[in-house]
């Protein structure tokens, strides 16, 4: 659901990508590389494009990484296949290319154009799991219970075609017509499973909406969007996969696993204290994600607790092991051991995780290609974890900048998300009192100074709005 969109006029990105040191195009060597694996690209011996998969992504998406179908089993539950591309199966080890996707460690995504991990002829084209023709994947077959419990898993190369290329809107209100594709028809109740059971274990999705910077025409728009409840729903298959990928390296006692520390009973009590003030009821007995999963962003006093629960997602890494287990294996957010194995297109740590993975399931030795890349895999994806962040948010503030330079000195209606104070330790000596507000309209996020409340509604004035820093700030009008 789209909640708010403004014009913005053109806008010039390239700085940006200078100041990121983005790389412009790829090397001789390594798009030779690429061209060559696409048009020769790998046939897995085990044919299963009788499996009628689709795909589900936003809107004119290239790189398809997953494609699924959903089915109920005889004996009561449920199977899923999950079709990841098969990138390790175009990428030779020790080339020039798995050298480049090295360098660049994921794709960024910027508006005005992608910087992608591998070349388009393979990323958007032989290694992208595109409809109606024939693709190398490693498949991922997952039986659950019908409570939702995994009872077997099966990972595989194989040989898989997709169907159909759907998106979420599209999916969205297919499913709001009650007439979703056989394939996924299932989606809306798995995913449903999935997510109680998610929240069981004590796990947490911030409903947070997503500020995005899009093409229009000439210009751009400046979106605020909250995700459709089948975006959610899907996004649990690729957990599920995750959890799955998990088991096989801690049994196996090795691998590559996305951790972080699950919440401090301390941080969960200050939240729990910031809930009364900003109207928001927390029952006894409820956990954060139940809790959550309540609230609607869109309401300023909700919005500003989501954000406060914020700080109860933090210190996300990659942590490697090899023989020895790792002290704390889980993910927080997740509420369990968790890989990332589902985005080999976008995300560099995926394709040597599948690795393991296959050779963990058929019970040989992890290829040493895959196994010497592990421990410094944790590194590369850190920095380009960072520099994906900093195109993220230095385009939203480039946006926002260009959309507000002419109003400097006008008022406008928000909502207070976030306040300076020494509790939470985002105060500095000689800084002025403030805090962060989000604008009604345009959806511009900034912050402001003054004597804010939490979760208060205020009418601030601009006081700032330069393109060249970047910079947008409010003051209490």
């Amino acid at each position: 659901m789209v909640i708010r969109r403004v014009l913005a006029p053109r806008i010039d990105f390239r700085a940006l990508r200078r100041e990121l040191d983005l790389p412009e195009v790829y090397p001789e060597a390594a798009q030779r590389e690429a061209d060559q694996a696409a048009a020769a690209p790998p046939r897995p011996a085990v044919d299963r494009t009788d499996i009628p998969l689709v795909t589900v992504d936003p809107p004119g998406s290239r790189d398809l990484d997953q494609a699924m179908r959903l089915s109920r089993r005889a004996g009561g539950g449920f199977r899923v296949w999950y079709a990841i591309a098969d990138v390790a199966a175009h990428v030779r080890p020790g080339g020039a290319l798995e050298e480049e996707t090295w360098r660049r460690g994921q794709t960024v995504y910027l508006p005005d154009g992608n910087v992608p991990l591998h070349p388009h002829t393979l990323g958007e084209g032989a290694a992208s799991l595109l409809p109606a023709v024939d693709r190398a994947a490693v498949l991922w077959t997952i039986d659950l219970a019908a409570d939702g419990d995994t009872t077997a898993v099966r990972v595989e190369r194989a040989l898989v075609r997709s169907r159909a290329q759907l998106d979420y809107p599209g999916v969205q209100a297919d499913a709001d017509a009650g007439r979703l594709p056989e394939p996924v028809a299932l989606l809306p109740e798995i995913g449903a499973l999935l997510t109680a059971r998610g929240l069981r274990r004590g796990a947490i999705n911030l409903p947070i909406p997503e500020q995005d910077v899009e093409a229009d025409g000439d210009g751009w728009r400046l979106v605020l969007r909250a995700p459709v409840p089948m975006e959610e729903h899907n996004a649990q298959i690729s957990l599920l996969t995750g959890m799955a990928a998990a088991d096989l390296m801690l049994a196996g006692g090795i691998g590559l696993l996305r951790t972080m520390p699950a919440p401090k009973a301390e941080a969960v009590q200050r939240l729990r204290a910031a809930a009364a003030p900003l109207g928001v009821h927390w029952p006894a007995g409820m956990g954060v994600g139940e809790l959550l999963l309540g609230l609607d962003p869109a309401v300023p006093r909700a919005a500003a607790f989501v954000d406060q629960a914020a700080e109860l997602m933090r210190s996300a890494a990659y942590t490697a092991f090899d023989g020895e287990l790792p002290g704390q294996p889980a993910h927080g957010g997740v509420a369990a051991a968790y890989a990332h194995v589902t985005a080999p297109l976008r995300r560099l740590a995926d394709r040597y995780a599948t690795e393991v993975c296959l050779a963990l399931h058929d019970g040989r030795a992890v290829p040493d290609w895959a196994r010497a890349a592990l421990p410094r895999l944790p590194a590369v994806m850190a920095a380009t974890d960072r520099t994906a962040s900093a195109a993220s948010r230095g385009a939203i503030d480039l946006a926002e900048a260009v959309l507000l330079r002419h109003r400097v000195g006008e008022t406008f209606d928000a909502a207070v998300l976030d306040v300076d104070a020494p509790s939470n330790g985002r105060s500095r000596p000689g800084r002025p009192p403030g805090g962060t507000v989000a604008l009604d309209d345009p959806p511009v996020r900034a912050r402001c100074v003054g004597e804010l409340a939490l979760g208060t509604r205020v009418r601030v004035r601009l006081v700032t709005a330069d393109p060249a820093t970047r910079a947008v700030a409010f003051e209490l009008a």
